[in-house]
């Protein structure tokens, strides 16, 4: 896993999160969510996650995922 960064919801997000991130993030803060969000790299895929209990992935398949965290 590769650190990334870590940001505030609601502000801008930083220049190295994926624009391929940035509507599903936009989403997930859209439902009222405060906290913050922290990127990372798992085996070369960037996952954000808002420590209020959602993450926005991209699938192996390429796929952008938005979802709360799974149990």
């Amino acid at each position: 896993m590769q650190l990334g960064t870590r940001w505030a919801a609601g502000s801008d997000a930083p220049a190295s999160v994926p624009d391929a991130l940035r509507p599903a993030i936009a989403e997930v803060e859209s439902r009222g969510l405060t906290g913050h969000w922290t990127l990372t790299w798992l085996e070369g895929r960037p996952i954000a996650e808002l420590d209020a209990g959602w993450e926005v992935l991209v699938s192996s398949d390429g796929e952008v995922i938005a979802r709360p965290f799974e149990d």
